[in-house]
């Protein structure tokens, strides 16, 4: 008959004193279940903030981009004004269109600042006029503006920045995929050097187990000794790795617009208590694998 969990976890964290002698209290086990909980917990902290951020920078670019549009004017000096007038009037009476502007020298200026420096002289340069366009919730037809454009103006071109936005979400998707595929992999690699682990402790203690055997001692008294001792082990490196994981977290230089992605990986306001779940569910592994691997090891001690 399967135990009762409640029963089993006040058992696990109360322990037995005299069955926790049957695990050897240091030793490379011991040694290897803690720094290798505390690298790994090291590392999901990171893949956390990682999978985070790439969430955030999507709903960012998201938001940069949505109901936005430019018209880039390409004209003639002497064409350029009535032109810019044409594209205004055909935004003005097309639907899903809010608002639309044209962007003065200065505008442009800033927006090429990044790129060409703050020297840049806007006057004597060619440089396309922008308008730029504000949709409407249900946005409008691209297709159709865009004819619409070239008949009146042929020097205008539209730009919905599908082709940019697509793209750009896309691959912080894909990086956040990867953010959590990192997570499991390392929750079953933790789970896999838990388990050899305790399988080696369970093979230098035979002769141990073979004795406590002869007096009485069932399986279960045994393995409680060693799921125990594991997963203690494994919070108290898994809570040493996911600190030092949050404290190198917090040492990256903050979020700024001109850094882009580089400084925005981190965490963000409530964000910072997800961490802290780490060193449980790697208890909950611990205590998982430990349990199998016992119970396993010992039908295999005879």
């Amino acid at each position: 008959m399967a135990a009762n969990p409640i029963k089993t976890i006040v058992l696990v964290l109360t322990g037995a004193p005299r069955a926790d002698r049957v695990v050897p209290p240091s030793g490379h086990t011991a040694t290897l279940t803690t720094l290798t909980a505390a690298a790994m917990a090291f590392l999901a902290v990171f893949a956390l903030a990682l999978s985070l951020a790439t969430g955030r920078l999507a709903d960012r670019w998201a938001g940069a981009l949505a109901e936005t549009a430019t018209v880039r004017i390409a004209a003639p000096a002497d064409q350029m004004a009535a032109q810019t007038q044409k594209v205004l009037d055909v935004l003005g009476t097309t639907p899903g269109v809010t608002s639309a502007r044209a962007l003065g020298g200065d505008e442009i200026k800033a927006l090429l600042e990044p790129w060409l420096g703050p020297d840049l002289p806007v006057d004597a340069l060619p440089l396309p006029q922008l308008v730029e366009v504000t949709e409407a919730a249900d946005g409008f037809d691209a297709q159709g503006l865009q004819l619409r454009l070239k008949a009146e103006a042929p020097g205008a071109t539209l730009d919905d920045h599908m082709r940019w936005r697509r793209p750009l979400i896309a691959s912080a998707e894909r990086i956040r995929f990867l953010g959590l595929l990192s997570l499991a992999l390392i929750g079953g690699a933790s789970a896999a050097m838990i388990t050899l682990a305790t399988q080696a402790a369970l093979a230098a203690n035979g002769q141990v187990v073979r004795t406590l055997r002869l007096i009485g001692a069932r399986d279960s008294y045994i393995a409680r000794a060693f799921v125990r001792r594991f997963t203690l082990r494994t919070l108290l490196g898994a809570l040493a790795g996911t600190l030092a994981g949050m404290a190198a977290v917090a040492l990256l230089p903050p979020a700024a617009d001109e850094g882009g992605f580089l400084t925005g990986l981190g965490f963000a306001g409530l964000q910072w208590a997800w961490p802290l779940g780490i060193p449980a569910v790697a208890a909950a592994v611990a205590f998982l694998s430990t349990r199998a691997a016992a119970f396993r090891s010992l039908r295999s001690v005879r």
